[in-house]
């Protein structure tokens, strides 16, 4: 017999698989990916959208197949009457201004989550406050939140460090808001910091991390003790996915991976384990869920079992002007 068959026919091994609940597509994903495939219906091919519509190559690959074309700029349009549409992310106010002056049929897909941390620091600004954005240097949503303000409005705080080394103007006339994506622990740490140093400091009436990053990462804290390995499924560029990748690790886990898709699994890791955890970031799609667990039957005996730390109904309608042409039909 041929070594070949020898391995094929060999019994797998027991496979324990606890699966993350809540995971994958949270309301703000949900919504801009139904805008593109619903304006996509409604006006026909080409749809533009700028920046990736979501942080997911299968996502965009799948709505670039169906007609999206995707830029990283408006300048990159040509003069059009398609829809221009704006990720989930949120865009400095310089982009709908631009879109207005080139007369494009703009559609806005930011997570309402994201343009609730905008309407905060503008109400600080016009208060006369100094705004502190807590989030990651170059990430979209950052520099979408910091478009909205005047330049040198904001200071962007991305460790307890920079805490440490803030000069306000003004301890007194202080505001902060945060990147909606960011680990809770680290963003709880920066955040006690800050009112250590500054007791005056106005935060958010209600905590700007959004209610799916706060879910996800509570279950990766509750799964991640209990398995010998975990499966992150998301991008790369993708930052709530990454901090669940990090929560993993904190939480206990030793081998802990980020995968976009089977292929990326690396066996000499995963290859020897009796216990495994996935969950997958709020832009990914269950469907690479099912293929990370595809890949896993195929080299072990498999048994599956949800480990839920909350449930979610949020719904987010679609943008007016899709709902009112909706509504229209």
């Amino acid at each position: 017999m041929a070594a070949t068959d020898a391995i094929s026919t060999a019994p797998k091994p027991p496979l324990r698989v606890l699966l993350c609940s809540p995971r994958g597509f949270c309301a703000g994903v949900v919504r801009a990916i139904d805008s593109v495939e619903r304006a996509l219906a409604l006006y026909g091919a080409p749809v533009y959208v700028r920046h990736e519509i979501v942080h997911n190559r299968y996502v965009v690959e799948g709505l670039r197949a169906k007609g999206a074309i995707f830029v990283e700029e408006l300048d990159e349009i040509p003069d059009t009457d398609a829809p221009v549409i704006f990720s989930a992310h949120g865009v400095p106010q310089s982009v709908p201004n631009e879109a207005r002056r080139r007369n494009f049929l703009a559609l806005d897909a930011t997570c309402p989550l994201v343009t609730k941390v905008h309407r905060e620091a503008e109400i600080h600004l016009r208060r006369g406050r100094e705004i502190l954005l807590i989030g990651h240097a170059g990430h979209p949503e950052v520099v979408g939140t910091l478009g909205q303000l005047p330049a040198g409005a904001a200071t962007l705080i991305e460790t307890v460090a920079d805490v440490d080394a803030l000069a306000p103007r003004d301890p007194a006339q202080l505001a902060y808001v945060t990147q909606t994506t960011l680990s809770i622990d680290d963003t709880a740490e920066i955040i006690a910091r800050l009112k250590a140093r500054f007791p005056q400091v106005v935060g958010p009436h209600k905590e700007d991390i959004c209610y799916a990053t706060t879910n996800r990462q509570e279950a990766v804290k509750l799964v991640a003790p209990q398995v010998d390995a975990m499966i992150v499924v998301g991008a790369p560029n993708s930052s709530n996915s990454l901090r669940l990748k990090e929560m993993a690790e904190r939480a206990g886990c030793r081998r802990a991976a980020l995968v976009q898709r089977a292929d990326e699994i690396d066996w000499a890791v995963f290859g020897n384990i009796e216990r495994l955890g996935i969950t997958a970031g709020a832009s990914a799609p269950e469907v690479l869920v099912e293929e990370i667990l595809d890949a896993f039957a195929e080299r072990y005996t498999i048994g599956v079992e949800t480990v839920a730390a909350a449930e979610e109904n949020v719904f987010f309608p679609l943008p007016r002007a899709l709902r009112e042409n909706e509504a229209a039909e």
